[in-house]
């Protein structure tokens, strides 16, 4: 029994990551996009999360000095930005 759980579990799993993904409207993908591009900054728009309290996470965000994780607000201001 406990074999089917984890077997389940698993399965689900890519369903989860899917169901957050589809959080994130084309909307705030553009917007997001374009405040990147004004940074000089790119990233794969599966790589943006939404947090709780209505902001973003930014995760692989590839600049001209480097990657960074990057944060930001409900307005789309940057609040954290972490160099990797």
């Amino acid at each position: 029994m406990k074999r089917l759980l984890v077997l389940a579990a698993l399965v689900a799993a890519p369903g989860l990551a899917t169901a957050q993904d589809a959080e994130i409207s084309p909307e705030v993908v553009e917007r997001i996009t374009a405040l990147l591009a004004e940074m000089q900054c790119e990233m794969d728009p599966g790589n943006i999360e939404a947090e709780d309290g209505g902001g973003y996470e930014l995760d692989d965000v590839f600049c001209i000095d480097g990657q960074y994780d990057i944060d930001l607000n409900a307005d789309f201001e940057v609040t954290n930005r972490r160099k990797e």
